[in-house]
């Protein structure tokens, strides 16, 4: 997709290289230097777009993480996680052009700044680690639907029942009936015709999470005392010293996933006008969204983990340590299907995009990848069937919910998932851009400090995703496939 992108911008110069030279003198307010209409995008929308973006069903685990670290690390490792995040994206800021920050050439996406600047094996392996996290974010959010899917029926059968039976139901006909979903809107062929379904999508996100934060709160209220530890869950019975050690690691992915968002803002600083830069435009808006995110993360996690103490469900609203008023919490957890239903499917766009690229450029005279065929729609117009995108998006969206079957766990894939993105993704492509683009001598100061912090990182990453593994590894040992209970 990276590179394909980079040859259409490359073309895209060669056609306008007059033309933006003779808009240029003339004062032209139409197109940017690139031939493009000119930009739009201000602080405050790219600082929306960050937020709605960041926001996610990573904000119910918060309280189960900050419960493995307790009262002082909990928060602690949470602002810390929110101020390599900014950082971070600072230095990512300074690669949306290459060369000058002011007059370079613009690099439209992450993949093509990595190309840009990187280039050869770092590319490749950027695209592929990129591309793997998207893969495993599609199997994550099929999990957390179904789970909510099936947290409906409970609370229903727990309001029917008041609240004897204890309801075990499985959820592998929620996970089919989600991916039958995935199925039908995977068929929307670009990321343009799926806009509205990012505003629902983004909408649903901030309902669920101010529902988690007020029965929170409100849970707290009602019983006039905070519960919690300042070290977290103590060993005993049920929680050996190893376990312990286990969750506190998983822990950190699961925050780490909760920040995992520089992937998206090369995207986002697309949007943004100049002059000013668009880079110091962009550090604007990620440190107000940053800290709003962060704002409303600790609110939840915190409120979370006041309420309940080690008792904290790995998932806010179905772990069903809230059972009233079961209506809201049905909103909430409808509100969770809505939004997984549109995220999944803009983060699976690129891998579709990128797949669908490379076969019409090896195939270009296969009728089945290039083909289109009419279907009319009464009432709608007509939409295009490629029968290369019904067979392979299909595939894609079949292996994806027998993974979920397979591994029905949400709180481990979510920390599983911030392990192996955060490191690569957030901080070390971000770092390693910013020395070649300021071209910071080898061992100095400021080199060393870079160095540093994305290796204090990798670290971080590792431990987080062996106890990712720990955890799924020990939720196997009860588990049979296809016949999970929730």
């Amino acid at each position: 997709m990276g590179e394909n992108a980079a040859t259409k911008n490359n073309q895209h110069h060669q056609v306008f290289d007059v033309s933006i030279d003779v808009l240029a003198q003339n004062g032209s307010k139409c197109f940017d230097d690139d031939g493009r209409l000119k930009r739009s995008g201000t602080l405050w929308t790219a600082s929306a777009h960050i937020i709605t973006a960041v926001i996610g069903s990573g904000v119910l685990s918060l309280a189960w993480a900050i419960a493995q670290l307790g009262w002082i690390a909990g928060p602690t490792v949470m602002f810390l996680f929110s101020f390599v995040g900014f950082y971070c994206s600072s230095l990512l800021a300074d690669c949306y052009r290459t060369g000058d920050p002011v007059s370079g050439n613009r690099n439209y996406t992450y993949m093509d700044a990595v190309r840009s600047i990187l280039g050869g094996a770092k590319f490749k392996a950027c695209g592929f680690i990129q591309y793997l996290n998207l893969f495993g974010i599609a199997v994550g959010y099929t999990i957390a639907a179904s789970i909510s899917m099936t947290a409906i029926k409970r609370s229903n059968c727990f309001h029917a029942s008041g609240d004897k039976n204890p309801c075990h139901m499985s959820t592998t006909p929620y996970m089919l009936l989600f991916g039958i979903t995935e199925i039908v809107f995977s068929q929307i062929p670009d990321f343009d015709q799926i806009w509205w379904l990012s505003i629902v999508a983004a909408v649903m996100s901030f309902t669920y999470s101010s529902i988690g934060l007020a029965l929170g709160i409100a849970k707290v209220a009602a019983r006039g005392t905070l519960r919690g530890s300042l070290t977290g869950i103590s060993m005993g019975a049920d929680v050996t010293q190893t376990q312990k050690m286990w969750r506190s690691f998983q822990a950190l992915g699961n925050i780490a996933f909760a920040y995992s968002f520089s992937v998206i803002l090369i995207e986002i600083q697309d949007t943004v006008k100049s002059p000013p830069s668009e880079s110091k435009t962009m550090k604007k808006a990620t440190f107000i969204s940053v800290s709003v995110t962060t704002i409303f993360y600790m609110l939840c996690g915190c409120m979370g983990y006041a309420a309940f103490g080690d008792l904290a469900p790995g998932n806010l609203l179905t772990g069903f340590g809230f059972y009233h008023p079961y209506w809201l919490l049905d909103i909430a957890n409808a509100a969770i299907v809505i939004h997984l239903v549109g995220a999944y499917q803009v983060f699976c766009q690129p891998i579709f995009a990128f797949v669908e690229k490379k076969a019409a450029k090896k195939w270009p005279e296969s009728g089945f990848i290039t083909k289109e065929f009419p279907i009319p729609i009464p009432g709608l117009g007509s939409f295009n069937l490629n029968l290369f995108r019904l067979v392979w998006r299909t595939m894609f969206v079949m292996l994806t919910t027998i993974i979920s079957m397979l591994l029905p766990f949400f709180n481990d894939v979510v920390g599983l998932l911030g392990a192996l993105g955060f490191w690569p993704l957030t901080v070390y492509f971000p770092v390693e851009m910013y020395i070649k683009q300021r071209r910071i001598p080898k061992w100095s100061t400021r080199w060393m400090c870079l160095q540093m912090l994305s290796i204090s990182c990798l670290i971080i990453s590792i431990a987080a995703a062996a106890g990712s593994v720990a955890g799924v590894a020990l939720d196997l040992k009860s588990y049979k496939p296809f016949k999970a209970t929730a």
